[in-house]
């Protein structure tokens, strides 16, 4: 494990990929709003923004049983393999990063860095390479279908915490969905939220707020000289 974190010592970033990394919710959105209405389930884009950004699929898709009607049996797995192979495509024709992340990641890459995410692996590796964003992540990617926990339970976070070698205090969670941002603070870590939509929604207590990427390194900063402070 490593020691309190001090000028030697970076603090471990780990970001959240869909909507923090890279510009992916609204293809999500999208593909989500085509697929569930032909299996029987209404469902619309602006509502997987409005409601559900970062939430897990089968939670989604329970929730919607729930509202109108219970899918056929068998029916989940195919659903989920046609929005997963929709979504796949989707990406490698479309997604870009989210706007100043490449450059931050640069300005930030002296510090240890992972990817902990609600999407399955092979989605998260699909994104880096879409978005020539891998190489900050090499070995570092945590995935909730991997380790069996879901945003907001922050088990998620405190396990890729435990399997780099850092505490939940020396832990900063870069995220943009309100589950992730329940879940770095629930974990102990320091929180930073990158607010998309900071009309409709509201930094937490205790999480700093960010409207645009280039904020990071200076939030960063601000967070790793208090540390430092405390220690």
């Amino acid at each position: 494990m490593n020691s309190s974190p001090n000028t030697t010592t970076p603090l471990c970033l780990l970001f959240d990929c869909d909507g923090t990394l890279v510009d992916s919710e609204i293809l999500l959105a999208e593909v989500m709003g085509e697929i569930l209405p032909e299996f029987g389930l209404p469902f619309s884009a602006r509502q997987y923004m409005d409601e559900f950004r970062g939430v897990r699929f089968k939670t989604i898709v329970q929730t919607l049983e729930k509202r109108f009607q219970a899918l056929e049996e068998g029916a989940f797995s195919q659903l989920e393999a046609g929005m997963r192979a929709r979504m796949e495509a989707r990406m490698r024709a479309e997604l870009v990063a989210i706007a100043g992340i490449p450059a931050v990641l640069e300005q930030l890459s002296n510090h240890p860095m992972a990817v902990v995410s609600n999407g399955p692996e092979r989605k998260i590796r699909c994104a880096l390479e879409s978005t020539a964003l891998g190489h900050h992540f090499e070995g570092r990617l945590f995935s909730a279908y991997t380790l069996n926990v879901w945003k907001p339970d922050p088990e998620l976070y405190r396990k890729a915490a435990a399997a780099l070698g850092y505490t939940p205090q020396q832990c900063v969670v870069i995220d943009d969905a309100a589950v992730g941002v329940e879940a770095g603070l629930a974990a102990g870590m320091h929180v930073i939220h990158l607010n998309h939509f900071p009309e409709e929604e509201t930094t937490p207590d205790g999480a700093i707020g960010i409207l645009h990427a280039s904020e990071l390194p200076a939030a960063i900063e601000n967070l790793s000289t208090n540390v430092t402070a405390d220690v």
